[in-house]
């Protein structure tokens, strides 16, 4: 689990139950894409260069595209999409908090990590499972986030 989960409202209504369904159904349409990819990573680790975060925090292996694939969408297609909401929201950190989806990730066995990492965040989404930008009708309730750029003080707006 990540040592810096995003905020959470304690006070906000109870999450809906997950749609293991239509997880499923999300990852069968890229079953193929899913599955290639998966077998194709032989662990190099020839993509974490790729990565500013990786290289800005200290190389912590958690910042690795390879890392964030096999930890988001690997996790969801091992599972064959029946996870909890907890599972989700780790996936929803390694998704959002440790990738900013720049799409630099190389790949030297030709994998989309970028488009992989779209798909988890898709997934997330599509169960309500998403940061709080501090952004007003933003699909997560909660606290804003002052560490999130959209966390504008209107004390020192221009």
């Amino acid at each position: 689990m990540p040592d810096h989960p995003l905020p959470v409202d304690i006070n906000a209504p109870a999450p809906l139950p997950v749609d293991t369904p239509r997880i499923k159904r999300m990852l069968d349409r890229h079953q193929t894409k899913i599955k290639i990819s998966l077998k194709a990573c032989v662990h190099c680790s020839l993509c974490a260069d790729s990565c500013f975060l990786y290289t800005t925090h200290n190389r912590k292996p958690r910042y690795m595209p390879a890392y964030k694939l096999i930890h988001s969408i690997g996790r969801l297609y091992k599972k064959k999409g029946r996870v909890d909401r907890a599972c989700l929201e780790e996936i929803r950190d390694v998704v959002w908090k440790d990738c900013v989806l720049c799409t630099r990730c190389y790949c030297v066995c030709g994998i989309d990590i970028p488009g992989l990492l779209s798909l988890a965040r898709d997934i997330c989404r599509s169960q309500g499972v998403c940061p709080d930008f501090g952004v007003p009708g933003s699909a997560a309730p909660g606290p804003a986030n002052a560490n999130s750029p959209a966390a504008v003080n209107s004390d020192t707006a221009a």
